[in-house]
């Protein structure tokens, strides 16, 4: 006869929980979510939210776009740099100062 444990179980397999930014589910596209077909290029304010400090596209990971309203957001982005409705480079945007040029001037000095 074999042993009987007591009070023992086989343990049921689990998948751990594991709380952090890539649990859970993704955002939905704010497109689909508001029915809108076409991104337009003329809505200024509607694309900044999709362009970086630095003036860069950003990416569909964390914009939370689908892939099709993806696509239409980077060319409605290109379309409006084309017609000057948006900036190609953020001017506003702080540069790093401490180069070789700044050191050579002031030994210069």
């Amino acid at each position: 006869m074999a042993k009987q444990r007591a009070g023992r179980e086989k343990p049921g397999r689990r998948r751990e929980k594991r709380g952090g930014p890539s649990s859970g589910r993704r955002k939905p596209c704010l497109h689909c979510k508001d029915k809108i077909d076409q991104v337009d290029y003329k809505d200024v304010v509607g694309l900044r939210k999709f362009i970086s400090e630095k003036g860069k596209i950003r990416s569909r990971r964390i914009s939370g776009a689908c892939r099709r309203h993806q696509s239409q957001i980077a060319r409605a982005v290109k379309r409006a740099r084309e017609l000057a409705l948006l900036p190609y480079v953020n001017e506003g945007a702080v540069e790093s100062t401490g180069g070789r040029r700044d050191r050579d001037r002031d030994r210069d000095r």
